[in-house]
């Protein structure tokens, strides 16, 4: 299955976890251009790296691994697929791959590598300067409606979405993962059954899905949402509106413009809304709801427990 993301919003998928120096995945990893990671990865999965990107620990990947070009990886590398290093790469330490390799110029691999495959040296020449020499080749040949073709299939792989499988980690351009704090200049979606470490301060919103543990405060400029059986080791703070679901506990304070929780959610300290703070309860389903009335529960129950 594929899906389309919009490269602003750092999504987590489920089953993430992470570690003192690791970050656990399920499905492919994307790291933009510009981020600094301050841990390593592994997935099941491919990796793809940016442009300029750092990261301070280990890349393990059991399909292919691909990191552009000025980028430096601060520990091995293990795929067991084929590896593309772009040019001026650094890796401090070990790179070893099932496939074939595929290295760029001036690529600095300080332990050694191992590949089972084959193994290709590039041209320091950058592409876009072949595609200059065709274009030139076919202006002298006069063939302006191949010029005109190429130009549009180079517009249409320009585009702003990306084709990537079901379940993937996609760390915007320019943002910062760390321990200590996390910086998204976007927004925040982290899935089910995750364990997530380090304080986030997010310029968009924050959305956590079910059975997740957030070790870390949440800071916002929109609205954050918790689901069902989240725990939250921090404090929450955003100037939207916060909505903590069933059975979830924040060990911290919330601020927010407004706070909407579920009647079974701990909050173990202060709750600050400018515009207040309501409680409600678990939506019946319908199926429910009929066998309330075949059941002749009186509709003042209801309202009963509405108030309670």
């Amino acid at each position: 299955m594929v899906m389309v993301f919009d490269r602003k919003t750092l999504v987590i998928p489920d089953k993430t976890c992470f570690e003192e120096k690791l970050i656990s995945v399920v499905g492919d990893v994307v790291i933009g251009d510009r981020s600094l990671v301050h841990f390593g990865v592994k997935t099941d999965g491919r990796i793809f790296v940016g442009e300029h990107v750092i990261t301070d620990g280990d890349l393990s990947a059991s399909n292919d691994v691909r990191i552009d070009i000025f980028s430096s990886i601060g520990g091995d590398i293990c795929s067991g697929g084929n590896v593309y290093l772009g040019e001026k790469v650094k890796v401090a330490g070990k790179l070893s791959l099932s496939g074939d390799l595929d290295v760029g110029d001036s690529v600095e691999i300080e332990s050694g590598f191992e590949a089972k495959g084959w193994i290709n040296i590039r041209s320091p020449i950058p592409t876009v300067i072949y595609i200059f020499i065709y274009l030139l080749q076919l202006l002298k040949m006069g063939h302006s409606e191949e010029i005109e073709r190429l130009l549009e299939e180079l517009e249409q792989n320009d585009g702003e979405t990306i084709p990537i499988s079901e379940s993937f980690l996609f760390i915007p351009t320019g943002s910062i993962i760390g321990i200590a704090k996390s910086r998204i200049d976007y927004s925040l979606r982290v899935g089910n059954k995750c364990k997530i470490v380090g304080n986030y301060d997010i310029k968009g919103g924050i959305t956590v899905e079910d059975d997740t543990a957030m070790h870390g405060s949440l800071t916002a400029i929109e609205d954050v949402f918790c689901g069902n059986k989240v725990h939250v080791f921090g404090n929450i703070k955003t100037n939207g509106a916060v909505r903590i679901g069933e059975d979830s506990i924040v060990e911290g304070n919330i601020a927010a413009d407004k706070i909407i929780m579920a009647k079974s959610a701990t909050v173990r300290g202060t709750l600050l809304a400018k515009h207040g703070t309501s409680f409600i309860t678990q939506t019946e389903s319908a199926g429910e709801k009929v066998i309330r009335f075949d059941s002749n529960a009186d509709v003042v129950d209801e309202v009963k427990e509405l108030l309670e």
